[in-house]
């Protein structure tokens, strides 16, 4: 199956793209870079009976054969190469024989890093994310509205359909994110989606080395991440390891008959997450979750089968180095094997210590998502190197605590419960902390369209401890009433689109609660971004008093004081409740009113309000 082929070696190659041969139809990685940490790289080949090459002669300096490995399909190659230390920039030829009959022949190029790449910052708590869904953003390119050989063309009419919005759109409104305050852009996949309909979200991925010609091209990927890293703004990929789109061009020729779980015929995952850390678990119900499909338009990989597994690895660590990213965002983190995932996050840090990865892992749960978190100490001695997760039970407590009146075991309390399980995770203060995104109802909807709870909620999305992320449209109270139809969830941005009526952009056509709105949110993330207290420091909260909770975010030179009021009557508290924080400092200066308190007298706060100060 797998079978070793005899290898002639020479020293030295560099990769180029897809091949020009006749015989090989393209090569993944399409290309590699010079001088990585990894001192191994696996081509897959393919192309018609590719399979039967017996030896690969390289005409290039640094690089070396040292394995080839057939595949079921007679249609693939997996060339196995030792990159040496010598290894530089170039191209150089990959040249196929079998029975020392010249087979095939190609280049493949071999790149220069850009400076300082391995060591690349990934995002943290000192940004600030804005979620974008690229179809539903701007439509910035009316001409790749239909392309050719893809079926799907724009309908704005459908919710569920492509509405044209593109990597150009993001591209032509990047000082407008930038002005808001965001730091970090997380756009939903921008990869190949070559399905029938419904495609537009992008996580059905028809080829992992390609963005979707109706998003852009790679060129332009690589464009909007340059732009936006001239304004200050990191550029973080979704990527999808668990699944691809039954459009896959590899679904008609599988290289191995194991590459798709369940012998590539759906069978439903049970999504009992709970499943993999149950110390009680069948094995059977963790076969279930982790090799079923999500639907049968998305075909579950198989990560055990090694080639696949170091395919998947190197494609993320090729758009990490290729498109000069930020970071990473893992769709559905826990379905894939769970060898697997600790294997892949090692391999991803190993090359870029200090990225930032963070994994989906929807569980409200605090046990469940902290298990995945680098450092956590497991029962099971698990170990992962993903340094964040999506704090889903953070997003449910700040919902639950904004929603239900307050009583004693409900309103602020809640949030205040939901923190104090902060001990469960290896590192709370890296985790990213949302008010909502592209899978579940707006958070204007979700807190009935109270504007005060509205604020609350970004007033603790900006200020609590986490890497906070907000998604489009949040700053104009976009909303879907009546529904949670995903499709109407992920509403058109106004003014993306030529000849709308209303422009958020340029705030033309905006309600006057929306302006507020929008400017309110705009001063509290420039505030934050110069806020040293709130995007590092340590968090120390006080139990609610009376529907009032307080909290701290403080360094040794800083401290920043939030009090929200979730009650309905004016509340007074008196300062020596919190003299552990205010030991040192006399006044308050309120951010937003500019007046400053002296921290002698009584703290007030008005009913359904939310204060921060900063403390003098």
């Amino acid at each position: 199956m797998n079978r070793l082929r005899s290898i002639i070696f020479v020293a030295a190659i560099t990769v180029f793209g897809y091949a020009e041969g006749a015989d090989i139809d393209r090569i993944e990685p399409p290309f590699w870079w010079a001088g990585m940490k990894s001192d191994t790289l696996q081509l897959m080949v393919y192309g018609e009976d590719i399979g039967s090459t017996d030896s690969v002669v390289i005409d290039g300096p640094g690089v070396s054969v040292t394995q080839l490995h057939s595949a079921d399909s007679p249609n693939y190659l997996f060339v196995d190469l030792k990159l040496k230390d010598a290894l530089s920039a170039q191209s150089v030829s990959l040249n196929f024989y079998a029975d020392q009959q010249l087979l095939a022949s190609t280049q493949y190029i071999f790149k220069s890093r850009r400076p300082n790449s391995a060591e690349r910052k990934g995002f943290s708590a000192q940004d600030v994310i804005y979620l974008i869904t690229p179809d539903r953003f701007a439509n910035g390119d009316l001409h790749n509205d239909r392309v050719k050989g893809l079926s799907e063309g724009v309908n704005r009419d459908n919710p569920g359909g492509r509405h044209g919005g593109d990597i150009a759109g993001v591209i032509q409104n990047l000082d407008y994110l930038a002005d808001m305050g965001f730091t970090q852009l997380w756009l939903n996949p921008v990869l190949e989606n070559a399905q029938e309909d419904y495609s537009y979200h992008g996580y059905s991925t028809t080829d992992f080395y390609r963005v979707d010609p109706r998003m852009g091209s790679n060129q332009l990927y690589v464009s909007l991440s340059n732009q936006a890293s001239e304004k200050g703004l990191g550029l973080i990929k979704d990527i999808i390891l668990n699944h691809c789109g039954s459009g896959h061009w590899w679904m008609n020729d599988l290289p191995f008959t194991d590459w798709i779980n369940y012998n590539a015929s759906f069978s439903p995952t049970s999504h009992r997450r709970e499943s993999l850390r149950d110390p009680h678990a069948a094995e059977i119900d963790k076969q279930e979750f982790s090799d079923g499909w999500f639907v049968p338009t998305m075909p579950d990989l198989n990560q055990r089968n090694r080639f696949m597994a170091r395919y998947l690895m190197q494609n993320s660590i090729w758009w990490i180095e290729y498109a000069g990213l930020s970071g990473i965002r893992v769709d559905t983190y826990s379905y894939p094997d769970k060898t697997f995932l600790s294997d892949w996050s090692q391999a991803v840090m190993t090359e870029y210590p200090n990225l930032n990865i963070v994994g989906e892992e929807w569980s409200e749960n605090p046990a469940v998502v902290a298990y995945w978190q680098e450092g956590k100490q497991t029962f099971d001695g698990y170990q992962s190197f993903t340094p964040s997760m999506m704090d889903f039970p953070w997003q449910r407590a700040l919902l639950n605590s904004l929603n239900n009146p307050e009583s004693w075991g409900e309103g602020m309390v809640q949030m205040y419960q939901a923190l104090s399980n902060d001990f469960l995770y290896a590192d709370p203060y890296n985790l990213v902390i949302f008010p909502d995104n592209h899978d579940m109802s707006r958070i204007y909807t979700s807190l009935n369209e109270n504007y005060e709870h509205w604020k609350m909620a970004m007033i603790m999305t900006l200020t609590l401890r986490g890497i906070p992320q907000i998604y489009y449209g949040t700053e104009i109270l976009m909303t879907n009433p009546g529904t949670d139809d995903h499709g109407v969830i992920r509403t058109d941005f106004p003014g993306g689109w030529p000849n709308d009526q209303v422009n958020a952009f340029t705030a033309e056509g905006l309600t006057e609660r929306q302006v507020e709105a929008q400017e309110f949110l705009k001063f509290w993330l420039n505030w934050r971004k110069n806020n040293a207290a709130v995007k590092q420091g340590k968090l120390m909260h006080y139990a609610p008093r009376d529907g009032v909770y307080v909290y701290f975010r403080y360094t040794d030179d800083t401290s920043v004081m939030v009090m929200i009021n979730h009650s309905d009557s004016a509340q007074s508290l008196d300062p020596e409740i919190f003299e552990q924080r205010l030991a040192g400092f006399n006044q308050a200066h309120d951010v937003a009113s500019g007046k400053t308190t002296t921290l002698s007298q009584a703290l007030r706060s008005q009913a359904q309000s939310v204060s921060v100060y900063e403390l003098q």
